[in-house]
């Protein structure tokens, strides 16, 4: 068992906003997160991002909050880009399922490209899909088996 926590939930009311952080959130079967704009039944349900890989952009001297690549959860301690497609995730009751890792930028590029050329999203970020729902925050208990 391989722990690791949440830093921010973030969702956004409408595609093609920043993310806002939230306190909790509710994950549903085979859809996502409750409320936010991107959940659906498709592949990519909750995206995440680790904030090693933030601070990758940080130091190239990105000006960012969470929720600014678009992630849905910000987390610490797990290298999600070397987590393979089918890995487990669990959070509380909660268990979800990794189904892609990286995505490509939209043509015209992120925000965050347009500002210091670069973008951790395409190469670090991963997509899950819910497989058992429930309510999730930044105190749950996290751990991924591979």
């Amino acid at each position: 068992m391989n722990k690791f926590k949440i830093l921010s939930i973030n969702i956004s009311k409408k595609k093609g906003e920043t993310k806002n952080p939230v306190s909790t959130a509710v994950l549903e079967v085979d859809f996502g997160i409750k409320g936010d704009a991107h959940a659906g039944n498709w592949h990519r349900q909750v995206s995440f991002l680790a904030q090693e890989d933030i601070e990758e952009m940080i130091k190239k001297g990105a000006i960012i909050k969470y929720g600014d690549f678009a992630e849905n959860i910000t987390t610490e301690g797990v290298d999600l880009a070397n987590l393979p497609v089918g890995t487990q995730l669990f959070i509380d009751e909660t268990i979800l399922e990794v189904t892609q890792i990286g995505k490509e930028c939209h043509n015209n590029k992120c925000a965050i490209f347009q500002q210091v050329g670069d973008c951790v999203m395409p190469r670090s970020g991963i997509f899950a899909k819910v497989i058992k729902g429930g309510e999730i925050s930044s105190e749950s208990n996290c751990y991924y088996c591979i």
